[in-house]
């Protein structure tokens, strides 16, 4: 279904992209526009790629909105009248098997850290937005713990939603943004589908099977120190209450007292829990772990005040289990 826009009382035209390169560059030159201001995206040809197989992206998109949590997109761009499973899948596929190799994901950062300091400005750049905090550090946790596969469309592609039903890992790893231009005389809007701020707190893939979301598919990447961390969450606050759920969703495991009040992510070396309170709430109870902030779009997702808490081991979890059991009030 084609989207109308309108500019000044006048209807835009729509651009058709002839060429990946065209979409790719739209990306490029806008992606502080389109990912906000707080990213930094490094060019394929930035990158120096021996060691790194023929495993590369279109580009590496930083994400530092919390310099706490940092994450990493790689980003891929492609037309929909690309041949699926001729081209796409088998890149993405590809890039996968990258992320699922420690050594690959060791060489990338290698290689993301290298070119940050081959590159002045852009490593001023990264010490701006991550302050005294350690480049290589924020690199590294990034590259650890936020594997993500951004896929840049120009239209809708019926058969990524078929690969991301029959395969789990594509389930959890691909997200997908439809970038379009609109032109009207000199001015230009563009359109990105879903907003980049949603892209990873959507709840469920078009058709996806919920049944595949269970425990185990949260916790297939985690480290046995995350997975017993949540166990033993888990295991306090029934204890608390016996009549709460742990419901596992596409992107989260949400805690429900009727409504829900928490949702947990599990990455590979840490936790993440949102939690339905005001940041003065948890800045209270929270003395030993990362609390953070989110921005309003994340808050409007979840339907009023949150803020993220951050967890990396078993220390320490008696005040994430008192603001818990304050949340479920």
């Amino acid at each position: 279904m084609e989207t109308a826009i309108y500019l000044n009382g006048k209807r835009c035209n729509k651009n058709k992209f002839k060429y990946e390169e065209e979409l790719e560059s739209l990306m490029e030159k806008n992606y502080k526009l389109l990912f906000g201001n707080k990213t930094i995206f490094i060019q394929k040809s930035k990158i120096k790629t021996e060691g790194l197989g023929d495993s590369i992206p279109d580009g590496f998109l930083v994400d530092l909105r919390d310099a706490n949590n940092p994450q990493i997109y790689l980003i891929e761009v492609e037309l929909e009248v690309h041949d699926f499973y001729r081209h796409i899948f088998p890149q993405i596929t590809k890039f996968i098997a990258f992320f699922n190799s420690s050594e690959s994901r060791k060489r990338l950062i290698e290689k993301l850290f290298e070119t940050v300091l081959a590159d002045k400005k852009l490593e001023e750049v990264f010490r701006a937005l991550l302050g005294s905090k350690e480049i290589f550090k924020a690199l590294t946790d990034a590259v650890e713990n936020t594997q993500n596969i951004l896929l840049i469309l120009d239209e809708e592609k019926p058969e990524i939603w078929e690969a991301k039903r029959a395969y789990a890992e594509w389930d959890r790893l691909v997200k997908v943004g439809i970038l379009n231009a609109y032109k009207k005389d000199k001015e230009e809007v563009l359109s990105l589908t879903p907003p980049f701020e949603e892209v990873d707190v959507l709840d469920v893939s078009k058709g996806a099977d919920t049944e595949r979301y269970d425990e185990n598919f949260h916790m297939e990447s985690s480290s046995n120190e995350i997975v017993d961390t949540y166990r033993l969450i888990k295991e306090k606050m029934l204890s608390f209450d016996k009549n709460l759920t742990f419901n596992p969703k596409h992107y989260y495991i949400s805690i429900i007292k009727n409504t829900n009040f928490a949702y947990i992510k599990l990455r590979r070396t840490k936790m993440h829990i949102v939690v339905m309170l005001p940041y003065a709430v948890g800045r209270r109870i929270i003395k030993k772990h990362k609390i953070s902030k989110l921005s309003q779009s994340v808050k409007d997702f979840y339907h009023g005040p949150c803020f993220r808490v951050t967890i990396e081991n078993k220390k320490n979890l008696s005040e994430i289990i008192k603001l818990l059991k304050r949340a479920s009030k």
